[in-house]
């Protein structure tokens, strides 16, 4: 009888981390799953069997006592999932230094940093650490400034994500690293003319870390399996 795998989604309060815990549970895993705010997180507290816990993913001191609360679970998967779009001006002769500082430390810095520090909780071999990245963030497939600081900031994730992974090879632990494209979704961020709904984007997905889950790799791919350029 195989045994029952354990998930810990960070961002899950709705749209694509909410759809990946629903996913997940539907296929039988064990997941605990973080907000930052629990009051709005209705949806997420009515899905039976979830373990909720809070977290702001930018504040050091948070994702430490939310390691401490955990700190005896052993997880078949860590997903980062939170993020922001950033400034609606996407300038970057607009810039202001506290935009910047805000939307690399959400999207680019937070997210390699708990997974450092959840590292050793996920499964030594067949654990996968999964970042929520984006094709806007492929350098090689860069050929405009729409959304120019939201782009740096997914590219400046993908390199922080490979570094993380060199980092686990180096000691010796074995983990899968995953940089997902969700593809253009219809959520909050993504807007009601996006072509694929979460339930879609989200069983693949979850195909795709069930698919190279093991493998020790660092993947760049989206929801279908598809290699993205670097």
């Amino acid at each position: 009888m195989s045994q029952t795998k354990s998930a810990l989604i960070i961002g899950a309060s709705r749209g694509l981390g909410l759809g990946l815990v629903r996913q997940l549970r539907a296929e039988g895993w064990q997941v605990t799953a973080t907000v930052r705010d629990p009051q709005r997180a209705d949806e997420l507290r009515a899905l039976p069997g979830v373990v909720i816990a809070q977290v702001d993913i930018d504040d050091g001191e948070a994702v430490d006592a939310l390691q401490q609360r955990l700190h005896d679970q052993v997880f078949d998967l860590l997903v980062v999932n939170a993020g922001i779009s950033g400034p609606q001006h996407q300038s970057v002769g607009a810039a202001t230094q506290a935009e910047l500082g805000q939307l690399f430390m959400t999207n680019a810095v937070a997210p390699v940093r708990l997974a450092e520090r959840f590292a050793m909780q996920v499964r030594e071999g067949s654990g996968t650490v999964a970042f929520m990245s984006s094709i806007l963030g492929s350098i090689a497939g860069n050929d405009s400034s729409y959304l120019a600081l939201y782009k740096a900031s997914k590219a400046a994730l993908n390199c922080l994500s490979r570094g993380f992974h060199g980092e686990q090879e180096q000691s010796e632990r074995h983990l899968t690293v995953l940089s997902l494209h969700p593809g253009w979704v219809r959520t909050d961020m993504g807007g009601s003319e996006a072509p694929l709904d979460v339930p879609t984007s989200c069983s693949g997905l979850v195909q795709q870390i069930a698919l190279h889950g093991g493998s020790g790799k660092h993947l760049y791919i989206d929801y279908e399996g598809t290699p993205l350029p670097w």
